[in-house]
């Protein structure tokens, strides 16, 4: 019953198969990536395999590392000499509770589901890009984010290149989606940018994700928020992460503000990107 064949809705998904379905999904998919760098698959997971992974999460909460700091769109420390306007030197407050990878073993559902060969294939087709591997980092491969009442993530990008959400279970109240598309897409954009933190830019998008709904996102490209929680009822979200070359782990600094540590591959390969962007 964990298999992912077990979790995934194949009938409305077929993943696992080729041929005119798995090829209708797949360019409904590339479509909504194309306009805005977003596509979301409701009802992705069957009703049985959210409660399954919904489960494992609530099993390993107390594992969460739950972190209350201060922090720009690109987790960097404050640079004096830039303007005060500079996105680099906006800083928002940041309360949230990662539960890192490490916490979901080979044999786990979700350890499974990053691993099952044919979701994997199909993601990569699902974008359409050449070079396309597993995250690397043993503390970020494959995550939840565990949020409580007040728990909120200010606008940031992120580390990877692609990230796959599954929502797992919603707050009470909250909690929705908000992204500007591609924004850096090519470059920093930094005037752009400054104007979703001002709340001035008319590039903004919201989403509520319900439980068993799949998401793949571009976050390395589109700044993004998670609004704030209200209730007694936690949020889970599993997060499977990608990246453009082989071995890329997260930075050092980043790991230790997420994950409360770090390990000897975040400093082997610190600096090794395959792109520019500053953080």
């Amino acid at each position: 019953m964990n298999s992912p064949e077990a979790l995934i809705d194949l009938d409305r998904y077929p993943v696992h198969q080729m041929g005119l379905a798995r090829d209708a999904v797949l360019a409904r998919v590339r479509a909504d990536l194309g306009h805005d760098g977003c596509a979301v698959l409701k009802g992705f997971l069957t009703p049985a395999g959210v409660e399954i992974l919904r489960a494992q999460a609530e099993g390993v909460a107390d594992k969460a590392f739950r972190s209350f700091n201060r922090t720009n769109p690109y987790f960097t420390k404050d640079d004096p000499s830039l303007p005060a306007t500079d996105p680099r030197r906006r800083f928002f407050e940041r309360s949230n509770s990662f539960i890192p990878a490490d916490n979901f073993p080979p044999a786990s559902p979700l350890r499974a589901l990053y691993e099952y060969p044919a979701l994997t294939t199909f993601i990569q087709d699902c974008l359409e890009e050449e070079k396309f591997y597993p995250y690397a980092d043993p503390l970020a491969d494959v995550i939840v984010n565990a949020a409580d009442e007040g728990n909120g993530f200010p606008w940031h990008f992120d580390t990877n290149n692609f990230t796959v959400t599954i929502a797992l279970q919603n707050a009470d109240e909250g909690g929705a989606f908000e992204y500007a598309p591609n924004i850096r897409a090519g470059g920093e954009n930094f005037a752009e940018v400054e104007k979703v933190l001002d709340g001035t830019s008319n590039k903004v998008r919201t989403l509520v994700l319900e439980p068993g709904d799949l998401q793949i996102f571009r976050g390395r490209y589109s700044l993004h928020r998670v609004a704030p929680l209200r209730g007694a009822t936690p949020r889970y979200v599993a997060i499977l992460s990608y990246v453009e070359e082989p071995g890329m782990v997260g930075t050092p600094e980043r790991c230790q503000q997420l994950y409360g540590r770090t390990l000897p591959i975040h400093h082997e390969r610190a600096g090794l990107r395959a792109d520019a962007y500053i953080d």
